[in-house]
C-alpha cells in the first residue's frame, strides 16, 4: 500500500452547506494477482486512510464507505467496496483483457466518504492487477511445411511465424527461441528483432543438402516465456527438399553377356536391362534406347522396350550358326536437361550341339605359329603368352577348364575363359635350347570334348659365357734359322655362345709383342717375324689373349 497526498476541490451542488473546499488527504495503491477469484480481500481503506483515527471524536461508527457510480468511473463493476472500507475484488480479473501487451495492468476507482449525511472526501485508489504467467508463446499454427531446393546454397533462409504470449507482464511474455534437431541436420535458427518489437523467425541452410541422401527433415522449434516456471509452445517444422536433375542413371552392369540358344522364342525377353536413378519425380524416371553405335542390322535383330528395358528377339536364328551380337543402349531420365549413361550388351546366339572349346594363343614373342621365342636370363614370373579359350555352348557344354604340364613353365587362369603362360624356372641355352609342351581344354559337356595345342619354345642366346682356353698353357717346338712367317703351331679356346657370342679373336698381349719373335693371328695360328737363333735364346714365353665377338664382348 502507498500513501500519497493530493488537493482537490468539489463543488456539490444538492448540498448547501458542504465545505467548497475539501482535502483529499490520501490516495491509496493496492496490488491483486489477476484470475484471484471473485470477493478477493484487496485492501483495508479505513484502516489505510487512518480515517478511524482522525474522526474519533465524532465517531467513526457512523463513516460509511460507497465506491462512485458507473458514471463515475468505469472500473466500479470489478471491485466492490463495504461500507466499513473493505476492498474486494468483484470478479475474475484477467489482466490480458483488461490491459495491453506491455505495460502495467492499472485501474482506478474513486470511493466517497461520508458520516452520516454529510459528505466528507473522496479517495482515490491505484489497484495494480499482477500478471501471472498464465499462458503458453503460441504458435499460429502448429505445424508448418517448407520446402528447400537440392541445389539451394548455404544460407538460404525460410521464414517461419513467430509465437504470441498474451501476458501482459514483461517477463511473463518475452519470449526466446531455439531450434530442436538431430545432430547432423543442416539447419540453424535465426531470430531477428524488428521495430515493432516482434520477432522475425527463419530456419537457415547451414550446409550443402543432397535430396538423393535425405529427402524430408523434421525439425522442431520451441518458444519459452521468461515466466517462473516458464511455459513453452512448439512449432513443428517440416523440410521437404525439392529435387534437382543431378544424377544420370546408373546400370547395375556397364557390360552384359548373355548367351541364347538359336531357338529362343520371341515372345520371351532375353534381358531387362536395368538402370537406377536416385532423382525424383521425371529426373528419376528412366527411358531405354538403342544408341547410335548400334548397327542397323543389330538393331532389326533386336526390339528393346523404351519403359521396361526388355530386349527381345526378332528373328529366327534357329538356321544360324553361333554368332555375336554387340548392342550399344542408353538409358535416359526425363529431367530437363536429361541426363544419360550407356551400356554394352553382348548376345551369344548358340547353337545347341555342343562344340569342342578353341584356343587361341597369342606370344609375347612368336617365331612362327606355335612357337615362341625368350631368352635365356629371363626373369622368373615374365609373360610368355595370353591363353584366350572360345566356347559358345550353352549350359555345361560351355564350361571349360584348361591345364599345361611343364616344369619350366606355369598356366594360371585370369578369370572367364583366359589364362596367360609364364616362366617358373631360369632358362640357360647352353643347357637346355628349346622345349616343347602341350596345353589341353576340356569342357564339362557329357561327353566332354577337348582341344589340344602344341606350344614349342625356343631359348634365344645371349653372350653369357666367357671363351676358355682348352690348356692352361700351350708348348710349340720349332727350329732356328727358319724364315720369317714360319709355323709354330695353334692355340685352341672355347665359347658355347652362338653367332657372334660364339666368334673367337686371338692376339698378344701389348706388353709382349715388342719382347719377342712371334705373332698370333684372330685364329690363333702362331708365326715368326724373324729368322730364329738358338744361340741366341733357345726359350720363349709370351701370353696369348682371347675373346668373344659378342656385345659386349666377354674375355
Amino acid at each position: 500500500m502507498e500513501v500519497g497526498c493530493v488537493w482537490n476541490t468539489y463543488l456539490l451542488a444538492n448540498v448547501l452547506n458542504l465545505l467548497l473546499h475539501s482535502c483529499v488527504c490520501v490516495d491509496l495503491s493496492y496490488h491483486v494477482e489477476e484470475e484471484s477469484s471473485p470477493f478477493t480481500f484487496v485492501g483495508d481503506i479505513a484502516a489505510d486512510t487512518q480515517m478511524e483515527e482522525t474522526d474519533s471524536l465524532v465517531g467513526n461508527n457512523f463513516i460509511t464507505y460507497n465506491q462512485m457510480q458507473q458514471q463515475w468511473t468505469e472500473n466500479s463493476h470489478l471491485f466492490n467496496v463495504t461500507q466499513d472500507g473493505k476492498l474486494y475484488t468483484a470478479q475474475t480479473l484477467d489482466a490480458e483483457k483488461l490491459c495491453t501487451y506491455e505495460s502495467d495492468c492499472v485501474r482506478f476507482i474513486k470511493v466517497a466518504v461520508r458520516r452520516r449525511k454529510t459528505f466528507l472526501k473522496v479517495i482515490k485508489i491505484k489497484v495494480i492487477i499482477e500478471d501471472i504467467n498464465d499462458h503458453s508463446p503460441e504458435f499460429p499454427q502448429k505445424q508448418i511445411n517448407v520446402t528447400y531446393d537440392e541445389d539451394d546454397g548455404e544460407g538460404a533462409e525460410r521464414l517461419i511465424p513467430d509465437a504470441i504470449d498474451r501476458d501482459v507482464g514483461m517477463e511473463n511474455s518475452e519470449i526466446t527461441y531455439k531450434l530442436k534437431k538431430q545432430f547432423n541436420d543442416p539447419f540453424i535458427l535465426s531470430v531477428r528483432k524488428t521495430i515493432t518489437g516482434r520477432a522475425k523467425i527463419g530456419i537457415v541452410l547451414g550446409d550443402k543438402l543432397d535430396r538423393e541422401i535425405q529427402d524430408s527433415y523434421n525439425l522442431e522449434v520451441i518458444a519459452n516465456d521468461g515466466g517462473q516456471p516458464s511455459k513453452e509452445g512448439i512449432l513443428q517444422v517440416h523440410i521437404k527438399i525439392i529435387d534437382v536433375n543431378d544424377n544420370s542413371p546408373v546400370f547395375s552392369k556397364h557390360i552384359y553377356n548373355i548367351s541364347i540358344k538359336n531357338t529362343h522364342p520371341n515372345n520371351n525377353p532375353i534381358l531387362t536391362l536395368s538402370a537406377k536413378d536416385p532423382d525424383s519425380g521425371n529426373n528419376g524416371k528412366v527411358s531405354y534406347y538403342f544408341s547410335s553405335e548400334t548397327p542397323d542390322k543389330a538393331k532389326k535383330c533386336y526390339t528393346l522396350k523404351r519403359e521396361s528395358g526388355k530386349l527381345f528377339i526378332t528373328e529366327n536364328f534357329s538356321k544360324e550358326r553361333d554368332r555375336i551380337y554387340e548392342l550399344y543402349v542408353e538409358a535416359k531420365d526425363g529431367g530437363n536437361p536429361s541426363l544419360n549413361s550407356f551400356a554394352i550388351v553382348r548376345v551369344n546366339v548358340l547353337n545347341e550341339k555342343n562344340h569342342a572349346p578353341e584356343i587361341d594363343i597369342n606370344f609375347v614373342s612368336e617365331l612362327k605359329k606355335g612357337t615362341a621365342a625368350i631368352y635365356e636370363g629371363t626373369k622368373v614370373g615374365s609373360y610368355l603368352a595370353y591363353v584366350n579359350v572360345v566356347d559358345n555352348d550353352v549350359g555345361a557344354n560351355g564350361e571349360v577348364s584348361c591345364k599345361l604340364e611343364h616344369d619350366k613353365v606355369v598356366l594360371s587362369h585370369l578369370g572367364s575363359k583366359e589364362y596367360k603362360i609364364t616362366l617358373k624356372k631360369p632358362l640357360d641355352r647352353e643347357k637346355l635350347d628349346h622345349f616343347n609342351m602341350r596345353i589341353v581344354c576340356e569342357d564339362n559337356g557329357s561327353p566332354a570334348l577337348k582341344t589340344e595345342r602344341k606350344i614349342s619354345i625356343q631359348v634365344m642366346d645371349v653372350n653369357d659365357v666367357q671363351p676358355q682356353f682348352t690348356k692352361d698353357t700351350f708348348h710349340f717346338l720349332t727350329y732356328e734359322n727358319g724364315k720369317a712367317n714360319f709355323p709354330i703351331g695353334f692355340i685352341n679356346a672355347t665359347d658355347p655362345d652362338l653367332a657372334s657370342a660364339g666368334q673367337l679373336t686371338f692376339s698378344l698381349l701389348s706388353k709382349d709383342r715388342n719382347n719377342i719373335p712371334f705373332q698370333v693371328s684372330d685364329y690363333g695360328f702362331i708365326t715368326s717375324n724373324i729368322p730364329l737363333d738358338r744361340e741366341e735364346e733357345d726359350m720363349y714365353k709370351f701370353e696369348v689373349f682371347v675373346r668373344d665377338n659378342g656385345k659386349p664382348s666377354l674375355n
